[in-house]
């Protein structure tokens, strides 16, 4: 029997250990652009899916839509149907200034900053990505020479507070790089339900920075973050390539 999941409409029968989770469900049509023989298969809400093949491995996308909680629908929905390994390739928004525009964000841990991720478990137990394939994140950015970053990032749940400007100028001193909102969910649910779990984040605002006043910086700001997401679905891929190939 396939057992249906609700949300995303998939089941066993897809046999993907490996999963692609950009939030934005326009992102997919992009990610198809690095697969071939790929097959649309379900569009549920914000969830949806296709499958295809990179380098003779079997890979799933799926959209996540916006936040920690139908992040975490998706990740527990995905382990329900055998997926081993995600890896979220989101965007992000800068919280230092030596970041640009398009540069990748490879996060070593998150602050919990959401409420998702509270709700699985008190607030001392770290939000950390599995090592090998933080690694091997890490290790395919280098060897593509991607201009990245390593460290840790924070994950909110809304973009409309009244203490925002306080709240970034507060995270940025501690050193946290950027902040986005599903990656906490992302790893705390991965570690808690034993499945491999990384973020690759793509830089799309400059901290303490307005570029939409200039119509040029604008439009080189879009090139640039198409870019960033072309490479962090790159890196992804690769890093499945790499982790597939330590375990077989």
């Amino acid at each position: 029997m396939h057992n249906l999941q609700p949300h995303i409409r998939l089941d066993q029968s897809i046999q993907a250990k490996y999963a692609l989770l950009p939030g934005d469900p326009a992102r997919l049509d992009r990610i198809a652009a690095f697969l071939s023989n790929v097959k649309e298969l379900a569009y549920n809400r914000e969830f949806r899916s296709l499958l295809g093949d990179y380098k003779g491995l079997r890979i799933l996308a799926l959209s996540t839509g916006i936040g920690g909680a139908s992040a975490g629908i998706a990740v527990e929905e995905l382990h329900n149907i055998g997926v081993e390994a995600m890896i979220r390739i989101g965007s992000c928004g800068s919280l230092q200034k030596n970041i640009a525009l398009g540069e990748l964000v490879i996060p070593s841990g998150a602050v919990r900053d959401d409420g998702t991720s509270k709700t699985y478990i008190s607030a001392e137990y770290p939000a950390v990505p599995d090592t090998k394939l933080l690694i091997a994140c890490i290790e395919a950015a280098r060897e593509m020479n991607i201009p990245h970053h390593v460290g840790i990032m924070r994950s909110h749940d809304s973009f409309y507070t009244d203490r925002e400007e306080s709240i970034d100028a507060f995270w940025s001193k501690q050193g946290v790089l950027c902040a986005d909102m599903e990656t906490a969910a992302l790893f705390t649910i991965g570690m808690l339900r034993g499945i491999r779990t990384a973020s690759i984040l793509n830089n799309v605002v400059l901290y303490e920075q307005d570029t939409s006043n200039s119509i040029a910086q604008y439009v080189q700001g879009e090139e640039l973050t198409m870019l960033g997401e072309q490479h962090e679905i790159q890196t992804a891929l690769e890093a499945f390539i790499r982790i597939n190939r330590s375990e077989n």
